[in-house]
């Protein structure tokens, strides 16, 4: 082998490893449009309508930032604050707030998330998942307990699931 098939063949080789690197180095998501979130969105506030609860619904993209919040007219002045932190909540820790409210109790091992910036530990925040993915977070508050505004939040999500499968 000459000189300059070894520099041709390190050469190649150098290349090729660089393409694995930069492939590696980068990856695609998948976030809710803003069309799909305020479907879900507003299945969530019907859901609770119809239930007689009166709530602000929120849903985040797949890093926690708010993309819909809708308040109906009689919820709380803490409702919207509140749906947009149990949304944030169960896409930041990748779980249903109800779960992480039952194992962050006073006493038990990760009590101390409740005392970071943000959290909201009562149930109605739930992942919005499609393909395999978090694509997103849906918050609801006002419903007389967690369990309800949770119930809503399903609802909102069963609204768009159809268009998650992808």
């Amino acid at each position: 082998m000459t000189s300059k098939t070894i520099l041709r063949t390190v050469l190649a080789l150098a290349l090729a490893s660089g393409t694995a690197i930069a492939q590696e180095a980068t990856y695609s998501t998948r976030t809710l449009t803003p069309d799909t979130a305020l479907k879900a969105a507003q299945a969530a506030l019907k859901s609770c309508r119809d239930s007689g609860f009166q709530v602000a619904v929120a849903v985040v993209d797949r890093s926690g930032l708010a993309q819909v919040m809708l308040r109906d007219r009689f919820a709380g002045a803490h409702t919207p604050k509140t749906a947009i932190g149990k949304a944030w909540t169960a896409v930041s820790f990748r779980t249903n707030t109800t779960a992480m409210a039952a194992e962050t109790q006073a006493g038990k091992p990760a009590s101390g998330i409740r005392n970071l910036p943000h959290v909201v530990m009562v149930g109605g925040g739930v992942l919005i998942e499609g393909g395999g993915s978090i694509v997103g977070g849906i918050g609801v508050s006002g419903a007389p307990g967690g369990d309800q505004d949770e119930k809503c939040a399903k609802a909102g999500i069963d609204a768009i699931k159809e268009a998650l499968e992808f």
